[in-house]
């Protein structure tokens, strides 16, 4: 049974809520539907900002993103002529504070029955929590929906997200899958920018571009253990902070986000080690495929051609609010989200709780 869904997310870049629509039985998808994303305004991104690691007025940070993300529903839904009527669910990824799976902790702030009694529509929430309990590492979360969107691409097949974090999916002949995050996505570019020319992102890689890469700091960066970690295994945006910080220390601001640039291409082609078998082709996803320079770096670093996902029709603007649209219909359905091969839990998992409108 197909269903209309609505797909949110609020990613690690902190740059605005994406909402696309899918028509999914959770296991294929029968249609996309429209899309769209609501930038952040700089107040809220900084508030936003300021909770991440679970400090400070998160109860009151939770309640801004909660109706913000009601605001972006309305206006999907409005500027599409849908009515909310017509929507069978909601997937509410909300924006994650803290992820520590080691601890078995992680923190998505947004109230799910808040959401759904604003805009009238279950909502299905709290995706990660049941596998972190678990044991698993709760994240990535998407490679289902990979699987689901790569039939009848050649394989084997990696898919990159460049979000804050980046993170892959490969993707076997066999339909199997290995997923983990590779490492430091756009989270380290995109501070360095803020703190040397007061963006919260290095628009179009012109500041890298007009660097120099300092060889030795990305040779140090490599040697990081985590790389050599066997997956599953996942990262808070902010676990590389301090050290890539003290690699570029001394660095002007164009040879510093050119470092960190080479830095994040570097964690990507990491990646590969862990593979079954090499990939044939690399699909690219999230905001960082719109940086040039990020995506020149990558190029550098395969000797397989290296794509963004539009290549091959994909949105990749709406990706992840699609994915979290099938994820819902698949948490209703009791299918599983998460595996042993995409994030370490002992078993495939179902995740999510539904929240029914409350009537009024």
């Amino acid at each position: 049974m197909t269903m209309l869904a609505l797909g949110l997310m609020s990613g690690t870049s902190l740059d605005g809520v994406d909402a696309a629509v899918a028509v999914t039985d959770g296991v294929a998808v029968e249609r996309l539907g429209p899309a769209l994303t609501v930038p952040y305004e700089p107040g809220q991104r900084e508030r936003l900002r300021a909770v991440l690691g679970g400090i400070g007025d998160v109860a009151a940070v939770e309640a801004e993103l909660t109706a913000f993300h009601a605001e972006v529903v309305a206006l999907l839904l409005a500027d599409h002529g849908l009515s909310a009527a017509e929507v069978d669910v909601v997937g509410f990824h909300g924006h994650t504070i803290l992820h520590r799976p080691a601890e078995r902790r992680t923190w998505q702030i947004g109230d799910g029955q808040a959401l759904a009694d604003r805009t009238g529509i279950p909502v299905v929430c709290d995706f990660r929590t049941a596998d972190v309990e678990a044991g698993g590492q709760g994240a990535p979360l998407v490679p289902a929906y990979h699987r689901a969107l790569a039939a009848g691409i050649a394989r084997p097949l990696a898919v990159l997200n460049l979000g804050g974090v980046g993170n892959v999916t490969w993707i076997g002949e066999d339909d199997a899958l290995l997923a983990f995050d590779t490492g430091p996505g756009n989270a380290l570019i995109d501070d360095w920018a803020l703190a040397h020319t007061g963006k919260p992102v290095d628009l179009g890689g012109k500041l890298a571009r007009m660097g120099r890469v300092d060889a030795a700091a990305v040779k140090r960066f490599a040697a990081h253990p985590y790389f050599a970690v066997r997956p599953p295994k996942s990262l808070d945006r902010d676990d590389f902070r301090t050290f890539a910080a003290a690699l570029v220390t001394g660095l002007g601001a164009a040879d510093g986000a050119a470092t960190l640039t080479a830095c994040t291409a570097r964690a990507a082609a990491l990646a590969r080690r862990h593979f079954p078998k090499p990939a044939m082709r690399w699909l690219v996803c999230g905001g960082g495929r719109h940086n040039p320079a990020l995506m020149a770096a990558l190029a550098a670093e395969f000797n397989v051609p290296v794509d963004a996902v539009e290549a091959v029709g994909w949105d990749g603007d709406a990706l992840e609010a699609q994915a979290f649209a099938f994820l819902a219909v698949r948490s209703l359905r009791g299918l599983p989200l998460t595996f042993p091969e995409t994030t370490g839990g002992p078993a495939a998992s179902c995740g999510g709780r539904l929240h029914r409108p409350r009537e009024t």
